[in-house]
């Protein structure tokens, strides 16, 4: 008898179906709000994401555009509805002079790009350029303020310059470039990565350095309702959280960053497409190790904000691969594949489930840089795996979160496991219910059993994004190899519903 139950689950196992995912959650207990800020994005100037990626220039007459913005990339991100776009870096925000990217463009002084390939920048793209970019997408700006070799004057100049209606230097110098409205920028960064690029400083030094600069941006009340955020840790760098928390007044700050990237080894990337299982696996359990990093941090920042009136805001996060052969090893150029979907599903799902602390984020980047949702080559677009995740997923944007219960089967490489499944459930203004789902096994069918409570669901429907390889990926030859389908592996019998998911799939439902 025993024998025969071996050989049954072996000849599961060699089916591919499983049968131990299970995911229960109460409609009625939907409470907190899923920050459409979540869906932020990133623009750094590096390689081509800004250059050749949003912006052609106004003379271009071969790619249609708006200004020198590509109306192609303006409306697959409408289309996205990307919540915040973060500019101008990264670590090229320490090193720019906003001053330089204003007035004609012709008289517009050049820059050398230190951080990223030593290319001479003309400065063409400019605060006005990406503005008014924002405007065009249906987007906030969010901007990453120069500290690391910029001035407090220089900041609070930037700060009146594009917020401020009434008549003053730096708002007279706006409607003299052609802007008479103000643009009212929300978001600001107080520096970037200031522990590293930013500056190589203490957490007790930029402490000090925050309170100035945040100091002198606002008025005594913050009547403008400025939103500071301060350079934050780097990945699991809990010390640096705890002393800006210790050492920052909560009135003066709105959200504090955390980067983390999934990375195997900083030394030895591994390629963007021809990876291994191996190197697969090693990439999830950096992405997955997001859950662990927002409970620490988040712990850290309950001590001495028990009422969350601060938001961890993860402001850069996604994959890092070796650059593509024959491309500028400064430009970080990268392929996205399905591997990047599932990266993207299952950080959405954790942020998700935290967010009553993660309340905004960006992914890095949004073209031709790290995991890009967007990839260009002179006329020609593509939307990458990761863009469709997101589409997919933005049903949950200001939905209410629904609490869930998960227990699931392990993926499991050699002697290691993690979980094979990702989720977060949410219920929207409307009454329709969404639930977002991972599988991240690169192997296995998993056969998932939700268990409903509350509402009264009827009818189920959803998408799904799949492929037939790991290393799949859209290419400008193919450019919709991958894209999101009707999806029919979901059935619906009064409280339960049972869903099928193909190895390395990612699957959104609607019910209702």
């Amino acid at each position: 008898m025993k024998r025969f139950a071996l050989l049954f689950a072996n000849s599961l196992i060699a089916l591919g179906v499983l049968a131990q995912n299970n995911l229960s959650f109460n409609v009625d207990a939907a409470k907190t709000t899923i920050s459409r800020q979540i869906y932020g994005h990133f623009a750094e100037h590096l390689g081509h994401c800004i250059y050749g990626g949003f912006y052609v220039g106004e003379k271009n007459s071969t790619i249609p555009n708006t200004n020198g913005v590509r109306n192609d990339v303006i409306a697959a991100l409408k289309k996205l509805k990307i919540a915040n776009l973060r500019w101008p870096g990264g670590c090229f925000a320490d090193t720019y002079h906003w001053k330089d990217g204003i007035g004609p463009k012709d008289k517009r002084p050049t820059m050398v790009n230190a951080w990223w390939g030593g290319v001479t920048e003309d400065n063409s793209f400019g605060t006005h350029d990406f503005l008014n970019m924002c405007e065009l997408i249906g987007t906030e700006p969010y901007l990453a303020g120069n500290v690391g070799s910029g001035t407090v004057q220089e900041l609070i100049d930037w700060v009146q310059y594009v917020s401020f209606a009434g008549k003053s230097p730096m708002a007279d110098l706006r409607r003299q470039n052609g802007r008479e409205k103000p643009w009212r920028v929300s978001f600001w960064g107080v520096g970037n990565e200031a522990w590293g690029c930013g500056g190589n400083m203490k957490p007790e030094y930029y402490a000090d350095v925050y309170r100035k600069y945040a100091t002198f941006m606002t008025g005594w009340s913050n009547e403008t309702k400025i939103f500071r955020i301060a350079s934050g840790a780097n990945s699991k760098d809990y010390n640096w959280t705890e002393v800006l928390m210790k050492n920052i007044p909560l009135n003066m700050l709105g959200g504090l960053a955390l980067h983390h990237y999934s990375v195997i080894n900083w030394n030895k990337k591994g390629p963007a497409v021809d990876f291994t299982e191996e190197q697969y696996f090693e990439i999830m359990k950096q992405a997955l190790f997001m859950d662990s990093l927002v409970i620490k941090h988040s712990a850290i920042m309950d001590k001495y904000d028990p009422q969350k009136r601060v938001a961890l805001v993860v402001d850069e996060w996604g994959g890092w691969y070796d650059v593509e052969a024959g491309t500028n090893p400064g430009f970080l150029y990268q392929q996205n594949t399905m591997r990047d979907a599932m990266i993207a599903g299952a950080t959405l799902n954790i942020f998700h489930n935290h967010c009553d602390r993660v309340r905004m984020a960006n992914l890095a980047q949004t073209v031709n840089v790290l995991q890009a949702v967007i990839l260009t080559k002179e006329e020609k677009m593509i939307l990458t795996p990761t863009y469709h995740v997101m589409e997919m997923y933005n049903v949950h944007q200001d939905a209410k979160l629904i609490p869930l219960t998960i227990k699931c089967n392990n993926y499991t490489f050699g002697k290691e496991t993690l979980p094979a499944i990702s989720a977060s459930a949410s219920k929207d203004s409307n009454n329709l219910v969404h639930i977002s789902l991972v599988n991240i096994d690169a192997k296995n069918t998993q056969d998932v059993t939700i268990n409903l409570e509350g509402g009264n669901l009827k009818t189920v429907g959803g998408r799904i994004l799949s492929s037939g390889k790991l290393q799949d990926h859209n290419s400008f030859e193919e450019p919709e190899k991958i894209k999101p389908a009707p999806f029919q592996g979901a059935t619906l019998k009064g409280k339960t519903l049972s869903v099928k998911m193909p190895p390395f799939s990612v699957v959104v439902l609607e019910l209702k």
